[in-house]
């Protein structure tokens, strides 16, 4: 899989480059069915998790998009990216790496129709715009090239913040196939709609980001799970959890999230269903290169290469957000000097901020908010410390909640 994950994350750096969440933001605004269909194609590509896209939603709502559109937002966009498409092609075949993103689309546009004819858009409003720096140095560092923020958010952002996540899920899926003898489960969860319900019910609750729940799926196919019921965790898993359902329930209301939440479980058995009967027509070919994958000729060393080359990706990514830590704990340290007293400092914690996406959300927003001159975050700790003359704390707040964060003073 490190092949096509290594070339996912760089296409996903060079997509943090050309479509930003900001430009995103201007561009999925308005009404009609037109902006659910955008809003929806547009999600696809974006290396979002399910905690990433909830602040880029909100503020895509807050920009004035409807509900219908934000909700295809934010059901296309978590269940794929550049990144989790590749390894899904990689490891379970060019069928199953079309049919994914596929699905994902139609499940948006689908999300988004349920909510623009059921929804109540008289419900909770806009509210007040939010104010957003829109600028490149607002979410990398000054005078960066973009070939250097290609490269920092690919192999350095993006690996740091579904690593971690990625191995557990290997290692799942390899105590998955060595433990269980292949075929053990066929039985129990193999074809047919229980199986493929049963997958989806143990998605839709727990946190797994796109990619990392490829590896997983995987096992379950080895274990004697059916296209379909490892298509139906690919879907409830990603584009769901506790935490997004309750963000989503105060960000748009409880009608709009229980269509949400209506959609993500009905897309998950339909078109698991659907690739179930699509998968016969090219079974062989399925079947050929899941088997390859799991039986790769390890005697050569290329594999041996791709996956070394994987894992110093991987450990850099850690080693620079260690740096990035210590010089964090720096500034904190540093006082605000006694000859500039119209210089304010602010410092408090931000809960809910899962990946860098998170991080920049809330960065973009403090930033674009007047009077703020510096904002560095800790996305460990979750600890913010805000610089600048005449700004208004209560503002700052106000911007981090319709982000869908919590603040603690």
């Amino acid at each position: 899989m490190s092949p096509y994950l290594l070339f996912g994350f760089l296409i996903a750096g060079l997509l943090s480059v050309l479509i930003s969440p900001a430009w995103v933001e201007r561009n999925l605004g308005g009404k009609g069915f037109g902006s659910v269909i955008r809003a929806s194609l547009f999600g696809i590509p974006l290396p979002l998790c399910s905690c990433g896209v909830i602040p880029v939603a909100a503020s895509i709502r807050h920009q004035g998009a409807s509900k219908a559109a934000t909700t295809s937002f934010l059901l296309s966009t978590p269940q794929t990216g550049v990144d989790s498409i590749a390894i899904t092609y990689g490891m379970l075949g060019p069928v199953f790496g079309i049919f994914r993103p596929l699905a994902a689309f139609v499940t948006g546009i689908i999300g988004g129709g349920l909510v623009m004819i059921f929804g109540d858009e008289k419900g909770k409003n806009n509210d007040e715009p939010a104010s957003v720096c829109t600028d490149t140095c607002c979410v990398t560092p000054a005078g960066q090239s973009s070939f250097k923020r290609v490269v920092d958010y690919g192999l350095v952002r993006l690996p740091r913040d579904i690593g971690f996540a990625l191995l557990i899920g290997i290692l799942i899926a390899g105590l998955m196939s060595v433990l269980i003898p292949q075929g053990f489960l066929e039985a129990y969860i193999g074809g047919g709609i229980i199986s493929i319900l049963l997958m989806m019910i143990v998605g839709v609750p727990v946190y797994v980001c796109a990619t990392a729940s490829v590896p997983i799926a995987a096992g379950f196919i080895h274990m004697g799970a059916s296209a379909g019921a490892a298509l139906a965790f690919l879907i409830a898993g990603p584009a769901t959890n506790a935490a997004a359902f309750t963000t989503t329930w105060n960000i748009l209301g409880k009608r709009t999230a229980l269509l949400y939440l209506l959609t993500v479980a009905g897309s998950a058995v339909g078109f698991g269903l659907l690739l179930n009967w699509i998968i016969p027509l090219f079974g062989s070919e399925f079947h050929t290169i899941t088997n390859h994958t799991h039986l790769h000729d390890q005697s050569k060393w290329l594999p041996h290469f791709w996956a070394g080359l994987m894992m110093l990706v991987l450990v850099n990514s850690y080693i620079v957000k260690y740096i990035q830590n210590k010089h964090f704990i720096k500034i904190k340290e540093e006082p605000i000097m006694e000859t500039t007293p119209d210089i304010h400092r602010l410092e408090f914690t931000v809960t809910g901020m899962k990946c860098s996406h998170c991080t920049d959300s809330v960065q973009r927003g403090i930033a674009g908010s007047d009077g703020v001159q510096t904002v560095d975050i800790n996305l460990k700790s979750g600890n913010v410390v805000v610089t600048g003359s005449d700004f208004d704390k209560d503002k700052l707040f106000n911007v981090i909640k319709q982000l869908g964060y919590m603040v603690e003073v």
